[in-house]
């Protein structure tokens, strides 16, 4: 029974978990990079690599730094306990790799939060992430969206490489932002 116990608590922590092996022509790896569906219990886990993201790429993201340092562990919690997915990229057990989704509108899984470490970057662990993703919502019978800055030209070949299309529909990355995003969804 405490094994059963066990195991569920590493469930809780981890939701489901892939183990791939991620390699680069100029990097081979032998070590398996996990992808792992998190949820409130892995709150320091994400909140860690969530604020890497937004002080690495403050001008790629729909919030800031100096917002989210601000959020509790309820915060954060609440945020990774919800109905939406929550995928987080670990090498030899350290996090290199995030994304999310949340539905809006009906029928959409919309995808944010996507961030790889830069020593990361180019090794597939990124496409990895945005796969967990997708094959969440497809799952769930949703397709799938995204908001890219219109500037950002290596995350717009990043997400046409895996299928997606701009749709010419653009809006502020956030309130009081001069800084365009361009929808970008994946064809039904």
């Amino acid at each position: 029974m405490v094994v059963g116990a066990a195991v569920n608590a590493v469930r809780r922590y981890y939701g489901r978990w892939h183990a791939h092996r991620v390699t680069s022509p100029d990097q081979p790896s032998d070590r398996p990079t996990d992808i792992r569906f998190v949820t409130g219990d892995a709150w320091e886990t994400w909140r860690d690599i969530r604020l890497r993201a937004l002080q690495d790429a403050p001008n790629a993201f729909g919030s800031t730094y100096e917002r989210e340092v601000a959020f509790t562990e309820s915060d954060f919690r609440n945020r990774l306990d919800g109905p939406d997915p929550a995928v987080i990229a670990l090498d030899g057990g350290e996090p290199v790799g995030m994304g999310a989704g949340f539905q809006d509108p009906e029928g959409w899984l919309h995808v944010v939060a996507m961030w790889v470490e830069p020593a990361s970057r180019g090794h597939g662990v990124g496409g990895l992430v945005l796969a967990e993703l997708v094959g969440w919502a497809a799952e769930h019978g949703l397709r799938a969206h995204l908001d890219v800055a219109t500037d950002n030209s290596a995350a717009r070949r990043f997400y046409e490489r895996h299928g997606f299309v701009a749709t010419g529909e653009t809006r502020p990355m956030r309130p009081g932002s001069s800084q365009p995003n361009e929808r970008m969804e994946l064809p039904g």
